[in-house]
């Protein structure tokens, strides 16, 4: 199932958790482990967070070290980075992702060139945590996919789960790495189903997996998109008989392009699916390298079906913006028909 599974399968699960419920899980099972995890935001502690995803760790592990921060973003994340510098391991909460434009400089001038301002000699063990993306109709600013902006910045690793096994796995993972992490919650999901999750389970960085073979079409895709990808794959696949490959890639910086490439290598087209908007996309990147890597390989153009180039609209429009089963159905019978 997984190519990205650092650890094997232990015998012992949970009863089914939401996305909400396993990331909380995340964080206390860190924060037990290591004293040096704390966590800081607007309303992390007495209140549990906006979605309530810090629920009860203040009660459990003290003031000290679940902090409610002003509301000030650049401050929380700035903050961070101090702690992280002095041996700490924050975990900062940004309430939406809209947000974390004021926090930009931080991540950007600082974060991310760390390692490169230091020669090699300093990392940061430094995460920063946001609900992003839509589908719950929320108010301006509160539903945005500008994952491509840290995507391009140098330094930062950014992760997206795209259900609550491979949160548990990746926040895990993200809490212990040595460089920074944007970890990018999908919101849409964050009650949307729940599922089982390993208790011991640390996912690596930079691998994707592959959630359902094929051998005729692979396509790629991230977040929220992935339930419904893969909704509109049964029905292609229902319409055509065909067999159709479907990667979750799990982390966006640096994503697995071994891994895609190899898909593509094996059935010669691709379409890629994401909420964020078309131009400067995930899926450019993808269908460039893909171009540069295996062109001989494609039979096809590579296809993307993502969000519009307009800001991110209103909630009565949020529906026509984000891709559907009908957008990525005719992009798969068209790249699949494609002489």
């Amino acid at each position: 199932m997984s190519h990205g599974t650092a650890n094997p399968a232990v015998a012992t699960v949970t009863e089914p958790l939401t996305m909400v419920d396993a990331i909380n899980l995340a964080l206390a099972h860190e924060m037990a482990a290591d004293e040096r995890v704390v966590v800081l935001g607007e309303d992390v502690g007495v209140d549990g967070g906006v979605f309530r995803v810090t629920k009860g760790l203040q009660e459990r592990f003290g003031k000290a070290r679940v902090v409610d921060t002003p509301l000030a973003e650049d401050a929380i994340v700035g903050a961070g980075l101090g702690l992280s510098l002095g041996g700490m391991r924050p975990v900062c909460e940004i309430q939406f992702s809209g947000f974390l434009h004021q926090a930009f400089a931080q991540m950007q001038s600082h974060a991310g060139r760390m390692r490169s301002r230091t020669r090699g000699q300093r990392g940061l063990h430094f995460v920063v945590r946001s609900p992003s993306g839509g589908g719950i109709k929320a108010l301006e600013h509160h539903s945005e996919s500008e994952e491509m902006l840290y995507v391009h910045t140098p330094g930062i690793k950014v992760v997206m789960p795209s259900g609550p096994r491979t949160a548990y796995g990746l926040l895990r993972a993200s809490i212990r790495e040595g460089d920074p992490v944007l970890f990018l919650e999908p919101k849409g999901v964050y009650r949307a189903f729940r599922e089982p999750v390993l208790p011991d389970e640390v996912l690596e960085l930079g691998k994707a997996r592959v959630v359902k073979p094929g051998k005729d079409l692979t396509l790629v895709t991230y977040g929220a998109m992935l339930r419904t990808s893969v909704g509109a794959v049964e029905e292609a696949e229902a319409k055509l008989s065909a067999s159709i490959e479907v990667i979750d890639l799990l982390t966006l910086a640096p994503y697995d392009a071994d891994l895609v490439r190899a898909s593509v290598e094996k059935t010669g087209r691709c379409v890629v699916v994401h909420e964020a908007v078309k131009s400067g996309g995930l899926g450019a990147e993808i269908s460039a390298r893909l171009n540069e890597e295996c062109f001989w390989s494609l039979r096809a153009p590579v296809a993307r079906v993502t969000g519009w180039d307009i800001p991110y609209p209103l909630y009565a429009r949020e529906k026509a913006f984000l891709p559907d089963a009908e957008r990525i159905v005719a992009a798969i019978v068209a790249t699949l028909t494609a002489e």
